[in-house]
């Protein structure tokens, strides 16, 4: 019954914003660390931002840092990654990641798309 619901992905400018959300089921979402992935075509995944359970650290590639912020809503069981100042390089698919000790769980991905 586990399942992870990204939303919010679509094609924007360069410059723009869009707000990625990712909705949790299924689990005790407030004890799972959180992130966002993303992968583009001929690329590896790679690790975009992390939010902790406790204590909600974060943590961002370095490449998105001061453009990009995770946060997370513990009673709507949602994480939700903000992209301001979107570059071409940013397209790719972006995916949902629980992880809490040896359970980890994804998302289908939802595609982001930065295009002139």
């Amino acid at each position: 019954q586990v399942q992870l619901v990204e939303s919010g992905g679509g094609l924007v400018q360069p410059g723009g914003s869009l707000r990625l959300s990712c909705a949790a089921s299924g689990l005790t979402f407030s004890r799972y660390a959180m992130s966002w992935y993303r992968q583009a075509p001929g690329k590896e995944r790679e690790l975009v931002a992390i939010i902790t359970s406790v204590g909600g650290s974060t943590n961002y590639a370095d490449s998105v840092k001061g453009r990009f912020t995770i946060s997370r809503d513990n009673a709507k069981n949602t994480v939700y990654l903000q992209m301001n100042k979107l570059k071409p390089e940013d397209t790719a698919v972006y995916y949902c990641h629980g992880l809490r000790g040896t359970y980890e769980y994804w998302g289908q991905g939802t595609q982001v798309t930065v295009s002139s």
